[in-house]
């Protein structure tokens, strides 16, 4: 238990805290009971002794940044939890209070099990020496004993894919290399609860979809995972539920896509509700999604068809300010709101043209259906150019289709394959 800054250990309890402790008894892994977490910001820093002589006074006056601010939540054993928020929102800071790292304010923080943060992976590795002495140390560091080290040791650089630099000294690695002896290395303990925080971004995507494969593993053991990310498709594909934190403070917990919807909202200015069933977010000043639509292969507009069909996700675009080559994509849901298709001029390296006040533009993205039998949503977007690449229009949701077929596999594609048979 943490409280008000004492070191992190297992489940405690003091009379104090007794309904909280019974609460962790009866399964929670986590638990967050009005925490708290400042940091003060002089004005003017003082740097040398000299200057604390001349200025006495500087450096005296601050001001309270609040990184942590009343934050309360019960995460379940086993439990894949999300924790998303813009940047400077307190995710870190929240995650580093719950690792022992930051001492808290005030509050408590009960951990129920022995707890392992993903947090900077890599923090003592040298990279003077080679793999094999780093995995040693680290290993150790983490609360293996020597011989599990040894025992684990090819394991570890089989996950990592280092098998021929394994006698290389670290500082001749590339980043994505350390990260996946770091990762390889972390995922060795025998802990009950993972805290991750965005350790992924440096691996390539092969990598990383291996690392989650692993979270999932270690979910299927009993093992509960905090995972701080900006991606809101990997909250919506692994988590079970999600919190949205902003300046320090808990905006909502709840499933993963209301979360995700409500985080677009806070980057994007505000959900803007012109039809019951389609958000919408963005200010269309410089560009306005009109309208989306499916056609067949006929060029009909169609809300229902066949499976295996060639089928076209229309998006008509009006733009009310000039703009240069906009990004325009469209991703598709199915009735279990998972993302099924998603595609950007960005993928194709489109130059989508330049256009002036009152332009319009129709995009078609076409292909063949092979997609489970299901009822299917389109979401259309329009972005600027740019680091971030800021949305100008998004609007979730907005055209419907019901893919119909005389068999069902079970699947989420059916992908046409053939079937053959070899006596042996």
């Amino acid at each position: 238990m943490l409280e008000g800054g004492a070191p992190a250990g297992g489940l405690a309890e003091s009379p104090a805290d007794g309904a909280t402790a019974t609460r962790a008894a009866r399964g929670a892994s986590l638990i967050l009971d009005d925490v708290h977490k400042a940091f003060r910001l002089p004005h003017q820093r003082v740097h040398t002794l000299k200057e604390r002589v001349l200025h006495p006074l500087r450096g005296r006056d601050y001001d309270d940044l609040r990184a942590v601010d009343g934050v309360s939540v019960e995460i379940a054993q086993g439990e894949f939890f999300g924790v998303v928020g813009r940047n400077g929102s307190g995710k870190s800071t929240l995650l580093k209070c719950i690792a022992g790292i930051y001492p808290i304010d005030s509050g408590q923080i009960h951990v129920n099990g022995r707890l392992s943060p993903f947090i900077e992976l890599g923090v003592g590795f040298n990279p003077e020496l080679s793999a094999r002495d780093n995995v040693a140390i680290n290993a150790v560091m983490l609360g293996l004993s020597r011989r599990q080290a040894r025992e684990r040791f090819d394991e570890v650089i089989a996950f990592a894919e280092l098998e021929e630099f394994i006698d290389l000294p670290l500082k001749n690695y590339s980043s994505g290399m350390s990260v996946r002896l770091a990762f390889a290395v972390a995922i060795q303990v025998d802990a009950e609860i993972l805290v991750v925080d965005e350790v992924l971004a440096v691996g390539d995507a092969a990598f990383q979809q291996k690392c989650f494969q692993q979270f999932h593993r270690m979910k299927d053991e009993g093992r509960t995972i905090v995972f701080v990310t900006h991606d809101m498709g990997s909250v919506e594909r692994f988590c079970d539920r999600a919190m949205l934190i902003e300046r320090g403070v808990v905006q909502m917990i709840d499933e993963p896509h209301r979360v995700g919807r409500a985080y677009n909202e806070l980057n994007f200015g505000g959900l803007i509700h012109n039809r019951p069933d389609a958000d919408r977010w963005g200010d269309q000043a410089v560009a306005e999604i009109v309208d989306c639509w499916f056609e067949d292969a006929a060029g009909n507009r169609t809300t229902a068809i066949a499976q295996g069909n060639r089928v076209s996700i229309c998006t008509e675009v009006r733009f009310h300010q000039p703009i240069a080559h906009p990004i325009l994509a469209m991703s598709v849901r199915n009735e279990v709101r998972h993302t099924v298709f998603a595609t950007s001029s960005l993928f194709h390296d489109e130059q989508t043209g330049v256009y002036e006040a009152g332009d319009r533009v129709v995009a078609r993205i076409t292909f063949d259906w092979w997609l489970a039998p299901s009822l299917y949503q389109a979401t259309p977007s329009v972005a600027q150019r740019g680091a971030g690449a800021a949305a100008l229009d998004v609007r979730e949701d907005l055209a419907d289709l019901a893919v119909h077929a005389t068999r069902v596999s079970g699947g989420v594609a059916d992908l046409p394959h053939t079937l053959e048979l070899a006596r042996s």
